[in-house]
């Protein structure tokens, strides 16, 4: 009897010591997106999850001798952001080479970002400006001339891409990719020439993206070490800006397993900072069966320790972005909607079919109605020869989706990832297609009525920028970054909305629970705002950014007052990289 009523005293002082917190914040304006508990004003965190909310006084019940106090100082505090489609390992192999004009309000500045960059750029290495920007973000209101480009950068090989739409080489890049005016001009894209056959330096998607793709991956890579001092950076900007998850789509020219290399060796360090569930992206026209078939053999699906609370995600979470080559409806609306080839059907089907047999989810990139119908023909054929069953599968960006085919998307149990690429592209939509369409183009306020899952991104980095707050800030405004007003502002969200499908809306894509809300037994995912999203003006919430955020239980970036809780940063590498010296997303 002594010694069951000694262990039972044992179990219960453990118990008590369990539950001491590790971190605890006071003094905030805490957004829990609990419902239960909406806004409280503190938090406590025992290891990597949230053991309690609630005011000062009954969280620091939870105070032990080592326990961190964290004063927020009235400071905002939301849940970490979760981008449901981005391309963070591609991006990070290339971030530290890329000048960003993401942000930049004048072209005049631009360009002398451009100049000084081409000043610093050592021979053999290239000046790129890789989307993430247009021109109505600039005071002029202009693109950047050939001439204007070849000036700033002498004899800097350099290359600028615009959206997925067109690129400019200067002189010394046309030069050192050897493009002549005998240069062939690739499947559905255009190098220009001028009226003595010459190129100009101007490369034109009509409408496929390949040969901005394809130029981009003749460009040199950073070595090994820079790669991965590239990708932490990139992990780290995604920090500063309150990110702390992405499902990362893939990408062209980002092959499986090779060029995932840099962030395998991340995450067996321990050192990714952002959950990075990934998608494999099929590579080559008439090779996706054989591809997905050989990663089936490669890659075991299963839940990924889901719901537990013992790892940051890293996993392959299925297929897409990009499931076949023929059904790529590349949102080029410089141009107009690319009309998908006949064979479409029956090799979608073949690599959906060994998909789903194998429990495999999958997403696709589907901007046009007319796309979106013809891919759920296929679902529901495969669909009632194999079901569904709960499998998860979403569509990703749908800007033209119908009532019809949103109806179509529930019945199967899908979801749908959206993206504020209609914040840099909404002025080229309306040319093209009218004012009229672009009112509800994602109708994502019908989306939510259905009842539908619906996760929201930004499809960072070559398109749109990776920003968060810009996506918030089109959801919420209905406006581009050059201040069109392109969705009607009775089909934006209201703020809190807003940020539920930043936070766990991306989660309910995939199905997975305990994330994205500050919520007792959840993971402890969360960031402190420099301004308050709620209360700040329309205009002010592009500009946002973290003062302190904290992943998995741990602080992952700190500024100003929080610097001394949070890792040093990280010195960037090589010396040139304009990351050094203009850092990513820009606020001038």
């Amino acid at each position: 009897m002594k010694t069951s009523l000694t262990v039972f005293l044992l179990f219960w002082m453990t118990s008590l010591l369990a539950q001491k917190a590790d971190i605890i914040i006071t003094n905030g304006r805490i957004t829990t997106l609990d419902d239960a508990k909406g806004e409280v004003q503190a938090v406590a965190i025992a290891g990597n999850k949230i053991v309690e909310t609630g005011s000062n006084t009954e969280v620091l019940r939870l105070k032990g001798n080592k326990t961190t106090i964290i004063d927020a100082r009235g400071n905002r505090i939301i849940p970490g952001l979760f981008d449901s489609h981005l391309h963070v390992i591609r991006a990070g192999r290339f971030f530290n080479t890329e000048l960003r004009w993401d942000g930049v309000k004048s072209l005049k500045r631009a360009l002398e970002m451009l100049r000084e960059q081409a000043l610093r750029t050592p021979q053999g290495q290239w000046v790129r400006v890789i989307g993430g920007w247009n021109e109505y973000q600039f005071e002029e209101k202009r693109l950047p001339t050939i001439s204007e480009i070849n000036e700033a950068t002498g004899n800097v090989p350099t290359l600028i891409m615009y959206l997925y739409g067109k690129a400019w080489l200067n002189k010394a890049g046309l030069q050192a990719l050897n493009i002549t005016g005998n240069t062939p001009n690739p499947l559905q894209g255009l190098i220009e020439k001028d009226n003595d056959g010459n190129p100009t330096g101007f490369l034109v998607a009509e409408p496929n993206a390949f040969i901005l793709y394809s130029t981009l991956a003749r460009l040199p890579e950073l070595t090994k070490e820079e790669k991965i001092n590239s990708t932490l950076q990139y992990m780290t900007e995604l920090n500063r800006l309150g990110v702390t998850a992405a499902m990362d789509a893939g990408g062209g020219f980002q092959n499986f397993p090779d060029d995932y290399a840099v962030t395998d060796e991340l995450n067996r360090q321990g050192k990714i900072t952002v959950r990075l569930p990934y998608f494999l992206f099929a590579q080559k026209k008439g090779a996706e069966l054989a591809d997905y078939t050989k990663w089936l053999g490669m890659v075991e699906i299963d839940d990924h320790g889901h719901n537990s609370f013992n790892q940051v995600d890293y996993y392959v979470e299925g297929g897409g972005e990009n499931l076949v080559l023929d059904g790529a409806d590349f949102e080029n609306f410089l141009f107009p909607r690319p009309e998908l080839p006949a064979a479409m059907e029956k090799n979608m089907t073949e690599v959906l079919t060994l998909l789903v047999k194998n429990r495999w989810p999958f997403r696709i990139h589907a901007t046009y109605n007319e796309s979106i119908t013809r891919f759920l023909n296929v679902i529901e054929d495969i669909n009632r020869q194999i079901p569904l069953n709960g499998l998860v599968w979403f569509f990703d960006h749908a800007e033209t989706i119908s009532d019809g085919n949103l109806q179509r998307v529930k019945a199967l149990g899908g979801g749908i990832a959206i993206q504020h690429r209609m914040a840099y592209q909404g002025e080229s939509f309306i040319h093209r297609y009218g004012r009229q369409p672009a009112l509800a183009s994602p109708p994502v306020k019908k989306m939510l009525a259905m009842g539908l899952a619906v996760g929201l991104g930004t499809d960072g980095t070559r398109v749109a920028s990776y920003n968060p707050w810009v996506a918030l800030y089109w959801i919420t405004t209905g406006k581009t970054i050059g201040g069109t007003q392109a969705m009607a502002k009775e089909n934006a969200l209201d703020r809190k909305t807003a940020l539920a499908l930043y936070t766990y809306g991306g989660y309910n894509l995939i199905k997975e629970a305990y994330k994205g809300r500050i919520q007792k037994g959840y993971y402890a995912d969360l960031v402190m705002l420099d301004k308050d999203y709620f209360q700040v003006g329309d205009e002010e919430i592009r500009s946002i950014t973290s003062k302190l955020t904290i992943l998995d239980g741990k602080v992952v970036y700190g500024t100003d007052e929080y610097k001394a809780v949070a890792p040093a940063a990280l010195p960037v590498i090589p010396n040139w990289s304009p990351v050094k010296y203009y850092g990513g997303y820009q606020q001038n």
